[in-house]
């Protein structure tokens, strides 16, 4: 067993270290005080940290603060952060101390554990690389968390759910094209109102899609700015003054996205103000998405006793004891997303208010997984739904014509040519008797056939008509 464990030190003495870890005492020390969960920083954000001690070792090389020798070993090791090769090395829990400090030293310590293996290969220990000396030189985890934090939710913005939103509402929208012929009817508080092309309320869908891309770049915008250079409280400490800026122009230049050094560092280290903004971008495209699936679900219901006017693709059996069921899971996947997301904001939200004392926000952690797992969540929904259940979205034509021609709102056209006090009375008699308002009002010759086939043209009602408002006001 001995074998197994090799002795590592740090500040507050020795630990048992597996021994085949890269990482050392401090990482070893958070795994044994915090048991929690089991959950674990995402790909994302592991790669973010290891691009920051990629930069921070360059800026370090040219400010001539660490020799090459060194600086190439801790980029070689950190690069290996970057591409994945050493994630599972990153063991501690998300619940671990607020400034994630626990995962900056996991980090530090794995890159300097690989970078003295590949210098002398010996692995794990502080030579020639030194954990806190080298790899975290001019950085605190004050500023490499919440630096990581916006990197990693800029990238998985930038390269997953915006491209998932653009894809879904290119989906929509050539379901809005291909369907824009068709009249049904539309639905104000959950009773008929007057008809409504299905093309345009798809076209409804895929433009709240399409805005969804949009906040996605506000919400880039709103991370631009980097605390790194920070330290410990915003002031800098240890760091020098070059190294901020020519650290951020690095991963500004390896990411595609334009960072930009916090023009107040008190204010992005001490508040989380711009990941709250961005939580709430996220809970709106939250909010878009159920909605389109909501109403899909909702339209499709049926297939024989529900609104039948759209159907969607059978996906899977929808139930255990009922044969032939098949259910909306795609639009039920979605739902539950949103609700997930919802939630995540409001950990976020919680957090960002309680954990910001003064110079530092202490629950850093909790809030980039909330914040990268709605992301996440939100661009694999997205896509899914888009591909799985969109694409297969088809239009029930004869059962959308039935519901228009029964439907009382009918008669809205009516008004402008009748007035509204006899095309109420039409509708109170065409719910009394069961007939539709074309029967009740050719019965009552109030118009010619011509005019009331004209008024009553379900395409027609789908657009503005210059005519009946003249009429009206004659």
């Amino acid at each position: 067993m001995a074998d197994q464990f090799r002795v590592e030190q740090d500040s507050m003495g020795q630990m048992r270290v597996p021994a085949d870890a890269y990482y050392a005492a401090q990482t070893a020390r958070a795994v044994e005080n915090f048991p929690i969960s089991n959950l674990r920083f995402n790909r994302r954000f592991i790669a973010a940290v290891g691009l920051i001690k990629w930069a921070a070792a360059q800026v370090n090389g040219e400010l001539h603060l660490l020799d090459d020798h060194l600086r190439l070993l801790i980029q070689q090791a950190a690069q290996e952060v970057v591409d994945g090769k050493l994630d599972s090395q990153f063991v501690v829990d998300v619940f671990q101390t607020g400034s994630g400090t626990s995962t900056n030293m996991n980090a530090n310590e794995v890159i300097a554990g690989r970078a003295n293996e590949i210098a002398s290969g010996q692995r794990g220990g502080k030579e020639p690389v030194h954990p806190n000396d080298h790899v975290n030189m001019q950085q605190s985890s004050n500023d490499v968390i919440p630096t990581a934090m916006h990197v990693a939710a800029a990238l998985a913005i930038k390269d997953a759910l915006s491209p998932a939103l653009e894809h879904l509402a290119a989906a929509l929208q050539c379901k809005a094209d291909k369907y824009d012929s068709i009249v049904k009817i539309g639905r104000t508080h959950l009773q008929d109102a007057t008809p409504i092309r299905l093309g345009q309320e798809i076209g409804g869908w895929a433009h709240q899609a399409k805005l969804g891309a949009v906040r996605c770049m506000k919400a880039i915008h709103a991370l631009r700015e980097l605390p790194l250079g920070g330290t410990a409280v915003g002031t800098g400490i240890n760091s020098h003054p070059q190294f901020a800026a020519k650290a951020i122009a690095i991963i500004a230049q390896k990411t595609g996205i334009e960072f930009v050094e916090a023009v107040n560092h008190f204010e992005s280290q001490a508040a989380k103000d711009a990941v709250v903004e961005v939580s709430g971008l996220l809970k709106t495209i939250a909010l878009s998405l159920a909605k389109l699936a909501n109403d899909i679900r909702f339209l499709a219901s049926g297939p024989r006793c529900g609104i039948g006017e759209i159907s969607i693709p059978a996906t899977q059996p929808g139930s255990s004891i009922m044969p032939g069921k098949v259910n909306p899971v795609m639009s039920e996947m979605v739902l539950q997303v949103a609700a997930q997301v919802i939630g995540n904001d409001a950990t976020v939200s919680f957090a960002a208010a309680l954990g910001s004392n003064f110079e530092l926000n202490v629950m850093m952690p909790v809030i980039a997984f909330n914040l990268l797992q709605s992301i996440d969540l939100l661009a694999q929904a997205a896509r899914i739904f888009a591909d799985r259940c969109v694409a297969g979205l088809e239009a029930n034509v004869q059962r959308c014509q039935e519901l228009v021609e029964q439907s009382l709102a009918m008669c809205t056209s009516l008004a402008p040519l009748i007035g509204y006090d006899k095309a109420a009375d039409i509708a109170k008699e065409s719910i009394k008797t069961g007939k539709t308002i074309r029967q009740v009002a050719l019965e009552r010759k109030l118009l010619s056939e011509a005019d009331l086939n004209k008024a009553l043209d379900p395409m027609r009602m789908t657009q503005p008509q210059a005519d009946q408002v003249a009429r009206a006001i004659s």
